[in-house]
Order: C-alpha cells, then sequence, then structure tokens
C-alpha cells in the first residue's frame, strides 16, 4: 500500500470518526433539551464545549483533505493534536 492509499484511508476514518461525534452531540443536545431547567443548562453547557474542540477537528481535516498528500506530513501534527483533544473531550463528557 503505498503512502496516498494510506493517508486516504485515514481521512476516511477520520471523517467517519468525526460523522459519528457530530451525530452524537445533535443527540445529546436533543436529550439535553427534554430536561429540566438545571439539567439543561448544566446539559447544554457541557455540550457547547464540545463544539469549537468538534469544529477545530474538522477544520484540520478539511485544511488537510484540501491541501493533498503531498502535504500531509506537515498537517499531520496539527490533525492528530486537534483529534486528541476532541477525543479526551468527548471521553470526559460521556464517562
Amino acid at each position: 500500500m503505498n503512502t496516498t492509499d494510506t493517508i486516504a484511508k485515514t481521512m476516511a476514518r477520520l471523517e467517519a470518526q468525526l460523522l459519528e461525534w457530530t451525530t452524537w452531540l445533535d443527540q445529546a443536545a436533543e436529550r439535553a433539551a427534554e430536561k429540566g431547567h438545571q439539567a439543561k443548562v448544566e446539559s447544554q453547557a457541557q455540550l457547547e464545549q464540545l463544539k469549537p474542540k468538534l469544529a477545530a477537528a474538522r477544520a484540520k481535516l478539511d485544511e488537510a483533505r484540501t491541501a493533498g498528500g503531498h502535504k500531509w506530513e506537515t498537517l499531520k501534527d496539527g490533525v492528530e493534536h486537534a483529534w486528541h483533544d476532541l477525543e479526551k473531550a468527548f471521553q470526559k463528557l460521556t464517562h
């Protein structure tokens, strides 16, 4: 498997995870809206903390996709950093 194939598979895996997290966040926001006032406020505050991290991960992934495989190594650290930051935030919220 060449580097281009590896990058494409990595990007596809990251995109799938990003879509899964986005769906989870949307569903959690719907559940939060159904709660009582105090629980709703607390849940929404936690969910709001995830939105910038989700946007940052999306932006890094889009930047890497737009730049193409030849710039992957340059952008890889930024993508991984944004990804780990988002992943930790989701783990904190869900555990």
